[in-house]
């Protein structure tokens, strides 16, 4: 009985936090739409560094490509029948935040040094954590007959973390260039225009953080599997 009790005491993390950025994101919507509607298109005399128009399509787009995008691991689970770990997608709402709320909306890329690089450093991280744990769910599904040595595992997890992050930087030069934004930060806040390697280092710099931060986490993953694998030998 005192299980039970324990175990309905114990707060639904991803309810709470899925809640706070579905919430978050809708807000941040609505005050984006208000602002390009009341923002000027150009910078005005005597006001520097005031947001522009095109600074909260940028803003929009965002928030509402977030709100899209949180939704995909509950579409996957009923789609294909698979149980992401609660903490996966808890880790994955909290990026989301950071990235899209705390990020675009309240500015912290150019408030806070390297909150680029922290995110980046973070999202390599998570998703070669889930390159992890989409294997072991192949592995231990009766459908999927298959069984993947630790060293592959780890090169698919790797791989997937990287080229994941090659998607968003794909996305993010696709968006620049389609509504003349600034994602790829080739521009300063202020509107100069970076040139030749200056131009191209946050576009590099985010895959060398996701590689470093991805393979980190991929030699943990596979010295544990390793390990594991040793351990069943002997019993």
């Amino acid at each position: 009985m005192q299980e039970i009790l324990k175990k309905k005491k114990r707060p639904d993390w991803k309810s709470i936090v899925g809640w706070i950025l579905f919430i978050t994101l809708v807000l941040s919507i609505i005050y984006s739409i208000v602002q390009i509607v009341i923002s000027p298109s150009e910078d005005i005399a005597g006001r520097e560094h005031e947001k522009l128009k095109s600074d909260y399509v940028l803003m929009l787009i965002q928030c509402v490509l977030g709100l899209i995008v949180m939704f995909i691991p509950s579409i996957i689970e009923k789609k294909r029948s698979i149980d992401i770990p609660n903490y996966m997608e808890v880790l994955y709402f909290i990026f989301l935040y950071c990235a899209i709320y705390l990020g675009e909306v309240r500015n912290f890329y150019y408030l806070i040094a390297h909150w680029d690089i922290i995110l980046h450093a973070f999202s390599g991280a998570m998703l070669g954590a889930l390159g992890f744990t989409l294997v072991s769910i192949l592995n231990d599904s009766e459908k999927v007959k298959f069984q993947l040595s630790p060293f592959f595992v780890s090169l698919f997890a790797f791989c997937f973390a990287l080229a994941a992050g090659a998607v968003w930087e794909v996305y993010e030069f696709s968006i620049d260039g389609i509504f003349a934004l600034n994602m790829q930060k080739f521009a300063l806040e202020d509107g100069t225009l970076l040139v030749g390697r200056d131009a191209l280092v946050d576009t590099m710099q985010d895959i060398i953080v996701d590689a470093i931060s991805a393979l980190a986490v991929v030699i943990a993953g596979y010295l544990t599997i390793r390990k594991d694998k040793n351990k069943k030998k002997e019993i």
